[in-house]
């Protein structure tokens, strides 16, 4: 018989309860029991669902009220120093992990955070040195396998693998120049141990054990650390099944086939064709083979006649027993339930499989490959046949103006007229901008009233003129404020803005949008990734309404704001019938009219986010050159069209540019900003060994945590980069956006920045 599993499901509650809880208890109107009802309501309620809809091995323990990887290092005691003798409950020093903590006398700094791989999910980064003394304080695995037990619900535990938990680490400032994580296995095996014999005792029979690092090329340097931890683990532990998504095994296969595991976990969604290679290399072994055929990525709905041929494939390999249906990844990366969509068409909403339906056609398509006789399981079937066609006639048509302009891009619109160092000089005269500039990422706080007001427009409650006047306010508000604090490069603040992705979305061509599409981005920050479905194009503009009347308050340089062709797309769920390639080269051609119009109204400084450009890089490096020289190509595309006068600025955040620091100079932007405050100052080194030509703007304090810096904090920031870059370059920003943020620590926090840009402005 072949089963059906679903790696793990969006921790976020069908209606964000999860979101309200831990907000309320970090504002102080919900205590830790409150919260944790709320949890154990939400894993209930995810269990349920999954076992209603027929899925055999169902996930338990990569529940998270911030980040499953945070989970993991407060469980093994992998607690960083400052967290430590505060007098905070082990809930409050958890949080204070994630996000900060600047109360009641106690003053710490949140962890890193990075993106998980190529997602736009955002993980807490372990720190780790050699005096990191792991210890099993709970055994989370085991406490929610039995919490679902005691439901009636037999689940299969999750948990990060010993080798990607510390390959995924970092050093922490104090340990030795030459520490790597790694070197500590032997060190948290005997902790891997107690926790997985504690769930064999419990009477677990099987482990999804994620080993994500496996589709690295890194990883194939790793071959002799991961015989070592599974000859350690598997005499004590269930069975193991080896857990990899995202990208393909390759060669690492070889090492992989020779481990003690009971199963292996491949991804088919996002890597079809490794499926022979790793059959021909267990076919003699007695390794599972649980294949990932639903993808936990994205939101298309599956074709079953494609997943029952692999799986087909896979069965006359190794037999029925050996072989897993499975979802590629957890679908934690996709909305709960599209049950909650009232406002797609049938037609739009027959394209489209959410967590839950793609639960239902796991199980579906392991029904029919087990043989399955029953009438619902044929129906499934054929319905599914009939919506796959339907959705394949409706991608077969295209916007031939679209396509025809894509054609018809020529080399030289990826470029600027004249090189940055005429650039500058240029732009100098006509911004008249002090050294060390300061200016912001773009959005600021947004408001209960924002939302109220946005609300009420969508109800039909208020008019759209009277909501415009709403906004105009706002707008006014935060010029006043960044023109009172001193900034010198200026902000409309967003409020007119619901997301940066979304915004924009809704005015193009080519998308659709859900009303709770809700996705996790890291801790309680959730996005609703628009859907592209068509060929993009931009029928009017789409931002110089607010931004010409931003700059018509004010005698300050105003900078119009724009989200990038890879960014949108990254943060979209991105079509699967064409290549992202062409998807980016349709909407860097509607970011190039908008900028181009931005330009003629009079905003002379222009700023075309891309966030995730390195997060879109693929998982191998064989796959790089390809990506990056259309990814750096449609940025340029959207960004050239301007004369010299104009200056064009780009942010990234959570990123690691050393190993595509030429493409990010390819990029040609007059200005960069980048986050540096929670990477303790490491994109320096980076900088030391590229160099870097153009201007940039180093983040100089963290926006996702609601700690304010102090002064002197940031002064001693701008000291340790000065050291690097020259001073002419240099712009000073916070790392990121503000609208998470509230209006008080905005302007303690910004006060503080431009009292260190005066600082510098007389001592550097």
């Amino acid at each position: 018989m072949v089963l059906s599993s679903v790696l793990g499901f969006p921790r976020i509650g069908a209606n964000r309860e999860v979101k309200k809880a831990v907000e309320a208890y970090w504002a102080g109107k919900l205590s830790a029991d409150e919260l944790t009802k709320v949890a154990a309501e939400t894993k209930k309620a995810s269990w349920t669902s999954l076992q209603e809809r027929g899925v055999d091995l169902i996930p338990s323990g990569e529940f998270s009220l911030y980040d499953h990887v945070l989970d993991h290092s407060a469980a093994f005691n992998a607690i960083p120093k400052r967290y430590v003798g505060l007098g905070l409950s082990p809930l409050d020093i958890f949080f204070a992990m994630g996000r900060g903590r600047q109360a009641d006398g106690v003053d710490v700094p949140a962890c890193e955070m990075k993106k998980w791989f190529d997602s736009n999910y955002h993980f807490v980064v372990p720190e780790l040195s050699e005096e990191t003394d792991f210890k099993l304080l709970y055994n989370k695995a085991l406490l929610e396998y039995n919490e679902a037990k005691a439901l009636g619900i037999t689940t299969r535990p999750v948990v990060l693998g010993p080798v990607s938990y510390l390959v995924l680490g970092k050093a922490a400032k104090e340990a030795s120049t030459a520490f790597q994580p790694i070197s500590l296995l032997s060190k948290i095996l005997p902790v891997y141990k107690q926790l997985l014999s504690e769930l064999k005792a419990a009477g677990v029979e099987s482990v999804q054990i994620d080993e994500p690092v496996l589709v690295l090329d890194r990883a194939a340097d790793l071959d002799k650390q991961y015989a070592t931890a599974y000859a350690e683990l598997v005499p004590v532990a269930p069975k193991l099944i080896l857990t990899t998504y995202f990208a393909r095994l390759d060669s690492n296969i070889n090492f992989i086939a020779k481990l003690p595991v009971a199963g292996l976990h491949i991804d088919l969604s996002r890597a079809p064709g490794q499926l022979d290679e790793v059959i021909a290399a267990i076919k003699s072994t007695p390794i599972i083979l649980s294949l990932g055929v639903v993808s936990g990525r994205n939101i298309w709905k599956a074709d079953f006649a494609a997943a029952i041929k692999q799986g087909q494939k896979a069965i006359a390999a190794l037999g029925a027993d050996r072989v897993i249906i499975a979802t590629s990844s957890s679908v934690l990366h996709t909305p709960v339930t599209l049950a909650s969509e009232k406002k797609l068409t049938a037609e739009q909403k027959d394209w489209f499989s959410f967590a839950l339906e793609k639960a239902a056609e796991v199980a579906t398509i392991a029904s029919v490959l087990s043989g399955s006789q029953d009438a619902k399981v044929a129906a499934a079937l054929e319905a599914n046949k009939v919506s796959i066609a339907k959705r394949r006639e409706f991608e077969a048509t295209s916007d031939d103006a679209v396509r025809k302009r894509v054609a018809a891009i020529t080399p030289d619109m990826y470029n600027r007229k004249s090189p940055f160092a005429t650039r500058k000089e240029v732009q100098a005269k006509h911004l008249n901008l002090p050294k060390f500039p300061t200016t912001t990422i773009g959005s600021f706080p947004q408001t209960k009233e924002i939302r109220t007001a946005r609300a009420k427009l969508g109800k039909g409650e208020i008019t759209e003129a009277e909501y415009d006047e709403f906004i105009k306010k706002e707008i006014e508000l935060v010029v006043r404020f960044q023109e009172k604090v001193g900034l010198d490069l200026l902000v409309h603040g967003e409020p007119e803005r619901n997301d940066m992705v979304q915004y924009f979305g809704e005015q193009l061509k080519g998308f659709v949008f859900t009303q709770n599409g809700w996705v996790q981005s890291y801790g309680s920050r959730y996005v609703r990734p628009p859907i592209i479905v068509s060929d993009v194009s931009r029928d009017a503009p789409m931002t110089v309404k607010w931004s010409s009347y931003a700059q018509s308050v004010t005698k300050k340089p105003m900078k119009g704001m724009l989200s990038g062709p890879v960014t949108i797309l990254n943060w979209s769920f991105p079509r699967d019938d064409v290549s992202r390639k062409l998807q980016s080269q349709q909407l860097a051609l509607a970011l190039r009219d908008e900028v181009i119009d931005l330009e003629k109204a009079g905003i002379n400084a222009i700023q075309v986010d891309e966030p995730a450009i390195r997060e879109g890089l693929p998982l191998r490096r064989s796959d790089w050159d390809e990506y990056l020289e259309w990814a750096v190509d449609t940025f340029k595309l959207s960004t050239a069209g301007v004369t010299d006068a104009t200056q064009t600025h780009s942010h990234f955040c959570y990123s690691d540019f050393g190993d595509i620091f030429p493409s990010i100079q390819r990029l040609d932007a007059d200005v960069i900003s980048i986050e540096f405050s929670k990477s303790d100052m490491k994109l320096l080194q980076t900088f030391q060994q590229y160099g870097y030509s153009n201007q940039i703007g180093p983040g100089v304090y963290d926006i996702h945590s609601p700690r304010v810096p102090s002064e002197q904090e940031i002064i001693d920031r701008l000291k340790t980069t000065l050291t690097i870059i020259p001073d002419h370059l240099m712009f000073i920003n916070p790392d990121c956006g503000l609208k998470t943020r509230g209006w008080k620590e905005t302007e303690a926090s910004l006060a503080n920045l431009v009292a260190a840009a005066r600082w510098a402005r007389q001592n550097a």
